[in-house]
């Protein structure tokens, strides 16, 4: 637990976040409309509210009638957001982010079928994905994994703390063409720069795009990594993706 405790000490500073102003507000800040007025549907609510059970059950009989899958996991990530919005400005703390994580990977149990059901016709290719060496958070990352999935793509999740010998172990096995990896605190960079050169000294950088993620990744991380792209986000993820395996040709 303290380990957990420092690196959530380390996000925040890391990622510099703090309350958000009206205008924030106003620009379409998670949960919020143009006005600055916070809405959610019941199902993104129920989420929030960490009603795991509530969740389930609205998952269940939005799928029994028909509702888009996909549709559904957006729904899901934005109650993660609005999480971690709260948790940014103080009103949620690691046992509620926790909480909402379990919350979520527990209706992606039930969601997760359907999803993989609609998109098994349209595979589009193989990505390996973990938190890198030293850090073990988990959320960002398995919403990116979801959303992957969910628009078709073979995802190998090889969890958190993941040295770069294993990612170079699993790339190999695969024969993937793309490695994402994720890093929430400062201290991570130097381990995915050191995995980027891990592919570089087994031969396989030519043939693998590498993309990064994390509150604190940026054009300038990318470029101190040796990665070729960063991520905002799970539906950039997506997008990144798709561009890597149109240039890999």
């Amino acid at each position: 637990m303290k380990h957990i405790c420092h690196a959530d000490r380390l996000r925040r500073k890391s990622c510099n976040e703090a309350h958000l102003s009206s205008q924030e507000k106003a620009l379409g800040a998670p949960g919020y409309d143009k006005g600055g007025v916070e809405v959610m549907n019941e199902l993104t609510e129920a989420l929030v509210e960490l009603e795991e059970k509530s969740v389930r059950e609205l998952v269940q009989a939005q799928l029994s009638d028909g509702r888009d899958p996909l549709k559904i996991l957006e729904d899901l990530k934005q109650g993660m957001d609005i999480v971690g919005q709260r948790f940014a400005e103080g009103e949620y703390f690691l046992v509620e982010l926790v909480m909402s994580a379990d919350v979520f990977n527990r209706a992606l149990e039930i969601l997760e079928p359907k999803l993989l059901e609609t998109q098994k016709t349209e595979e589009k290719g193989t990505i390996v994905i973990g938190t890198v060496k030293g850090d073990i958070h988990y959320i960002g990352k398995n919403l990116v994994v979801a959303f992957l999935k969910s628009n078709g793509f073979d995802v190998l999740d090889l969890g958190e703390d993941v040295a770069p010998e294993a990612f170079v172990g699993k790339l190999k096995e695969s024969e993937a063409p793309i490695l994402a990896l994720s890093g929430l605190i400062t201290t991570t960079h130097d381990v995915m720069r050191e995995t980027v050169e891990a592919l570089k000294s087994a031969g396989l950088r030519e043939k693998v795009k590498v993309m990064i993620g994390g509150c604190d990744v940026n054009q300038e991380v990318v470029d101190f990594t040796g990665a070729d792209a960063f991520g905002g986000d799970a539906i950039s993820a997506v997008e990144i993706a798709g561009r890597f395996l149109a240039e890999l040709g």
